[in-house]
């Protein structure tokens, strides 16, 4: 994943390639930036801002009935660390922000996190390689893997914010 303000380069310069991955590997993790910022925002901020969003990506796959499985239940993604994380939950037909814990947790980089949503590489591969890793009822969590790899939808930031 490019960081900000470290562009990208062709591949025919490998020696820079090689000192930008370095870079990358060792520049500090936003994550505790993050985390301080998660916890100042209120919970219904964060599900006015999510909840929307994520029923508008999904709303086929709602409509469908692919989350009725779901029902009642709660999963977690959290970045490695523990913060910044978010809890969703299905509940009469609509996908919701809760604050607590999940019943299931996937947890992973940021990195691996926008490489899923982006559909860059397999979801199998990111678990493989312990990449994203499921915690508690991973009955769970691997359904819903499973159903986000069943699914035809894509992520854009546009998506997310328009109305």
């Amino acid at each position: 994943m490019p960081l900000p303000g470290l562009p990208s380069f062709p591949s025919h310069l490998p020696l820079l390639d090689q000192a930008l991955t370095v870079l990358r590997e060792y520049i500090p993790s936003p994550a505790p930036v993050l985390d301080t910022i998660d916890r100042r925002i209120p919970m219904s901020f964060k599900q006015l801002a999510a909840e929307a969003p994520l029923n508008r990506l999904f709303a086929q796959a709602i409509q469908d009935g692919e989350f009725e499985d779901f029902e009642g239940r709660r999963i977690r993604l959290e970045v490695n660390g523990g913060q910044p994380g978010i809890t969703i939950g299905f509940w009469a037909g609509r996908l919701r922000v809760i604050d607590g814990p999940g019943e299931a947790t996937i947890r992973g980089s940021l990195a691996a996190f926008k490489t899923l949503a982006e559909r860059q590489q397999d979801p199998d591969q990111l678990f493989f390689q312990r990449r994203l890793i499921i915690e508690g009822d991973t009955e769970l969590g691997l359904a819903l893997k499973n159903l986000l790899d069943s699914l035809e939808w894509q992520f854009t930031f546009r998506q997310l914010v328009s109305s």
